[in-house]
């Protein structure tokens, strides 16, 4: 007997999008006085928000699960050891300068470190890694110096970006037990758990290629779910938040610095092109628009969706509490 196949959690919030955009659309032709033409470009608003933050953030999380299945199958356990320096300091330098190598955003970030950290790299190194890789990284580099010019904004945000990166995994260095700070099914001794695993003495460059995209394929799905989850939330948000109501209060050193952050968790923008969209927020203080690009790939909606994926609930906030602090006296002062 055929068994049936259940439609995964991204096939099915689709689905209901694409329902909800065309109700949308109906309810849009009516009279545009009554109650649902309101209803309906609330709905409509939503979904063209859903649809751009997804289409947006999707190809960097595949980016990342791919760059994931390749440190799976082409890189051992003992090579990621050898490669790491033994001292704490120097280490979480070389996690915060990692990003040139492996350039992907705040998406595709979380599940390379996670892969990172089943091969056995220091806490501090990865958690280094997962906070300055959004913007320490070639694309960011060359989008910001497009928007702002090679000038202070730019040496600020990537210097801001790298010191709070580095204090943060610094931080969770004083940690020695991994198993206090990352979820069980993260650690090196559950590797063997793994859906896809590749012996790599014993298969060809053929095979070994078709292991990592079949990794990547497994990875992406899984994490997929919670950056739909996350674009959800990030886009009801936006819908339901009016912008202008935010730069009304653009006053003092404090507030603008508090708002501009607001906008960096709701608007969850990729931070290959927040930059540009910081552009459209001149009126703000300097300071509060330096807040938004620096803690804004470090901590939004579906980031931090994916983060409880990786980290225990305690780990993940003290990674939202200690770059907020940080950056909100970085915008302040």
């Amino acid at each position: 007997m055929a068994v049936k196949k259940r439609l995964s959690p991204i096939q099915i919030l689709l689905i209901s999008l694409a329902l909800v955009t065309l109700l949308g659309a109906w309810l849009y032709t009516l009279d545009p006085g009554s109650r649902f033409a309101v209803v309906g470009d609330r709905i409509q608003t939503f979904a063209t928000i859903f649809l751009g933050i997804f289409i947006e953030a999707a190809p960097f999380l595949l980016l990342g699960t791919l760059a994931s299945g390749i440190v799976e199958v082409f890189v051992s356990k003992e090579d990621l050891i050898a490669l790491m320096p033994r001292n704490v300091l120097l280490g979480a330098l070389a996690g915060g300068f990692m990003g040139f190598f492996f350039p992907v955003c705040e998406c595709g970030v979380v599940p390379l470190t996670r892969r990172l950290f089943r091969k056995g790299m220091p806490i501090s190194i990865g958690i280094t890694f997962l906070l300055a890789a959004p913007v320490l990284n070639p694309i960011v580099l060359a989008s910001t110096a497009n928007a702002y010019g090679f000038g202070p904004m730019l040496y600020w945000r990537f210097g801001l970006s790298f010191t709070i990166a580095l204090v943060t995994g610094l931080i969770f260095s004083v940690e020695k037990d991994p198993s206090q700070v990352v979820r069980a099914a993260s650690l090196p001794d559950l590797l063997e758990n793994e859906i896809r695993t590749v012996d790599r003495k014993k298969t060809s460059l053929r095979e070994k290629i078709t292991g990592a995209i079949l990794i990547a394929g497994d990875e992406f799905f899984e994490m997929g779910r919670y950056l739909v989850a996350g674009t959800t939330l990030a886009s009801l948000m936006q819908t339901l938040v009016p912008q202008e109501f935010l730069r009304q209060l653009n006053n003092g050193p404090l507030l603008p610095v508090l708002i501009m952050i607001a906008l960096a968790v709701i608007l969850s923008i990729c931070s290959t092109v927040d930059a540009f969209v910081a552009l459209g927020f001149a009126g703000f203080s300097s300071g509060s628009i330096l807040a938004f690009l620096v803690f804004g790939p470090m901590v939004d909606i579906k980031s931090v969706m994916l983060y409880s994926q990786v980290f225990k609930r305690r780990t993940v906030m003290y990674l939202v509490l200690l770059p907020l602090l940080m950056s909100v006296l970085a915008g302040v002062f």
